[in-house]
């Protein structure tokens, strides 16, 4: 039986890759910040899927929490085969307008956890020869817009560079790059979504299966719809200097977690 290890896995894209994840057999290792949130999802799981389910009560945004996340990562005798990154979220308003500490804040959960915890499952699957790593971006990685996603084009680019570096060892990482999921996370953020065209909506479900999909074929960045798939091809068409004043207007951020 395998191990996988979701970070926000409460709800949204981290609960997707859960329901999957256990519909498929894999064990669990749920984590997030509310105990009692992760203890009904673990109940349910166990108890439609007959799979193991551990929580691990973490916040990423805090040494302490990334520690206890990077510790059972690398517990030897407890294997983790996948690993999700999933865990994030972002901050309302413009560059300056937001305080230096929400924003330390966050580079400290899309960044440096995304580093350390990739770094501990990622050594420990090297010396089994097998394993994946699967670091939730955005397709905000790809336009210039406010910090956010900044921090998500550094998570496409780290991710990219360590599977090259790790290509032949058995560990696969892929980088996934949604678009607009419906979600907890704009409620959370206090962002209106009145002005995303409906199309523009992606079901957390299917983008799980085709992320999954994409990580079976090797592939290191995943956007998982034929819509944002084209959507992207018309941003690296656009001048920088005139999507940027497109996505001003828009709105801060652009992609779920």
């Amino acid at each position: 039986m395998t191990t996988a290890l979701i970070t926000g896995s409460t709800a949204g894209i981290g609960a997707a890759f859960a329901r999957r994840l256990a519909a498929d057999g894999h064990d669990l290792v749920l984590v997030a910040r509310d105990t009692g949130r992760l203890r009904e999802q673990a109940t349910e799981l166990h108890d439609r899927h007959g799979v193991e389910v551990e929580v691990l009560s973490a916040d990423l945004a805090e040494d302490t929490g990334i520690e206890t996340v990077t510790e059972r990562l690398a517990d030897r005798r407890r294997p983790v085969d996948l690993l999700v990154n999933n865990a994030g979220f972002g901050n309302k308003g413009r560059y300056l307008d937001v305080a230096m500490s929400d924003e330390l804040r966050m580079l400290k959960v899309h960044c440096e956890a995304v580093l350390r915890l990739t770094s501990a499952a990622a050594e420990a699957m090297r010396e089994r020869g097998r394993g994946g790593v699967v670091n939730v971006a955005s397709v905000a990685a790809f336009v210039p817009r406010g910090t956010y996603g900044a921090s998500k084009a550094w998570v496409v680019q780290f991710t990219q560079g360590a599977a090259k570096d790790l290509a032949g060892t058995g560990v696969r990482l892929m980088a996934l790059c949604p678009g607009f999921v419906r979600t907890e996370f704009h409620e959370r953020a206090g962002m209106g979504t009145d002005n995303i065209p409906g199309w523009m909506w992606l079901d957390a479900d299917k983008l799980v299966a085709a992320a999954l999909t994409d990580l079976a074929r090797g592939r290191t960045v995943s956007v998982p719809d034929p819509r944002y798939k084209a959507l992207m091809g018309v941003v690296k068409l656009t001048p920088r200097g005139l999507l940027g004043g497109v996505t001003s207007r828009t709105g801060r951020k652009f992609g779920p977690q």
